[in-house]
């Protein structure tokens, strides 16, 4: 049997204190190590796998399309492309859609969507208001975005462009909002800062600050989309529509796939502004349209609701009794 913990050591750079263990199989909520041990899987693949593990809807669909077209350039139409393009814009309140390849990608290009719209509307503003305890990204203008020492002390210097707020603290928006402002960017639930939730009046105070300083409004919905709290985007939670909304995670099913979209007010990119290699290669939309379709068709929102409040019921009970 080969030793991968050795192999990992010797060849695979240090980025992750993984657990001692080498999953070699999934199913469902299931996982299975390389010998034979079956987990109940809470990662969920850090938010990826919403509809469970092997979805025998994701794997035909990506069977299916591995058979006629992995991926060709972006210079020609492709069909998974377009229907998935169409699946999300008509199931969400956006106008249009970008594809490539990751959470840090969707959020990268949504920058440079929102700062050519400032460049165009505000005669040139690109400074853009987040929040502390969020999480964008990886990529260096996401570490600047993102409000976490943790992930920039490092790597320093980190660009420009952001100014940091407290979350849920309209007050702070607007005496940090200036005339270089062009938008505010937030996850609607913060995630990986601590899953920190919004009070009920604070995103529509914020979109009517937006509205009312001629700001667009950017949601990082990348960990919560795609159903995770119990609607199919989070902002219906709070009866809030942005101007602009990324997606990653659990837009795939399980490949690799982002997205930013845009109403029509934020539409401002043209040929040659902004591109990507793999985006929207016939392959990955193929599954990330069998899986987006699933979780609409299946309502998984509604049962991710109705579970949701049945786990935290019971974790409620355990509370009272320990």
């Amino acid at each position: 049997m080969a030793d991968w913990r050795s192999k990992e050591a010797k060849y695979y750079m240090k980025v992750v204190n993984r657990q001692s263990i080498v999953i070699v199989k999934g199913e469902g909520t299931r996982v299975w190590d390389d010998e034979g041990t079956d987990y109940l899987d809470f990662t969920a693949g850090w938010a990826v796998n919403n509809i469970g593990h092997s979805n025998p809807a994701i794997t035909a669909a990506i069977q299916t399309q591995a058979s006629q077209l992995l991926q060709t350039s972006n210079q020609f139409f492709t069909i998974p492309q377009l229907e998935l393009a169409e699946l999300l814009v008509e199931n969400s309140c956006m106008d249009k859609v970008f594809f490539c390849n990751s959470g840090a990608e969707a959020n990268e290009g949504a920058i440079k969507l929102i700062r050519k719209w400032g460049k165009i509307n505000k005669n040139g503003p690109g400074q853009i208001i987040t929040a502390y305890k969020s999480f964008h990204g990886r990529t260096m203008n996401m570490v600047a975005a993102t409000a976490q020492p943790k992930y920039q002390e490092a790597w320093a210097p980190i660009p420009t462009g952001f100014t940091h707020v407290d979350f849920d603290d309209i007050t702070q928006i607007k005496n940090a909002t200036n005339e270089n402002t062009v938008a505010v960017m937030l996850e609607p639930v913060q995630s990986e800062g601590g899953v920190n939730i919004p009070s009920p009046d604070y995103l529509s105070n914020v979109r009517k600050w937006c509205d009312e300083n001629n700001l667009l409004l950017i949601f990082d919905e990348v960990s919560t989309g795609l159903g995770r709290l119990g609607a199919l985007f989070g902002y219906e939670l709070f009866d809030v529509e942005p101007d602009v909304l990324t997606l990653a995670k659990g837009l795939g099913g399980g490949v690799p796939i982002g997205a930013f979209l845009c109403n029509q007010r934020a539409n401002v990119l043209e040929p040659g502004d902004h591109g990507s290699t793999f985006g929207g290669n016939a392959l990955t939309c193929a599954a990330s349209e069998a899986s987006t379709r699933f979780i609409i068709e299946q309502d998984v929102p509604g049962n991710s609701k109705n579970v949701g409040k049945y786990m935290k019921d019971q974790l409620e009970n355990l509370k009272l009794k320990h």
